[in-house]
């Protein structure tokens, strides 16, 4: 059974510690700062998220399930993107199950401090990796037209 993420005092701290790195671009080349706006209160929220990329794509993974972020981003149809000074505003379309399995496969095997998070291994079919999507939804990132 996944671990269920809660946030407390201790993972609002190493979010805090993250968003920092990432701010001055240092850590994971694949870790940037995800804002968007509250689909509610219309302010800006941001998080430390993953950016996987392959092939000249680029996807964010939900991996701690479906947050306030992932419902927000619903929503907008757009985040912020911000890394080392660098920042962006790019679309996102959410996969499907088919769609996402090679992107959850990437993700499980380059982001391994999430893995508790998911119900698959290293092992686990394809079919497996498409049920984890209920609970980890998959983003293409996209430029804004």
């Amino acid at each position: 059974m996944a671990k269920a993420y809660r946030m407390n005092a201790g993972t609002r701290m190493i979010n805090r510690v993250f968003h920092a790195m990432t701010r001055r671009g240092i850590g994971k080349a694949y870790r940037y700062n995800l804002s968007v706006r509250g689909r509610k209160s219309g302010r800006v929220y941001s998080t430390p998220v993953d950016v996987m990329s392959a092939g000249g794509e680029r996807w964010v993974v939900a991996a701690y399930g479906v947050s306030e972020w992932v419902r927000n981003a619903r929503a907008a149809g757009e985040i912020g993107l911000s890394r080392g000074g660098g920042s962006e505003t790019v679309r996102v379309i959410e996969l499907g199950p088919a769609e996402s399995v090679p992107v959850l496969r990437q993700y499980w095997r380059e982001v391994p401090v999430t893995r508790p998070y998911f119900d698959v291994t290293g092992d686990s079919t394809d079919e497996e990796f498409a049920a984890e999507v209920a609970r980890h939804p998959v983003f293409r990132l996209a430029p804004l037209v």
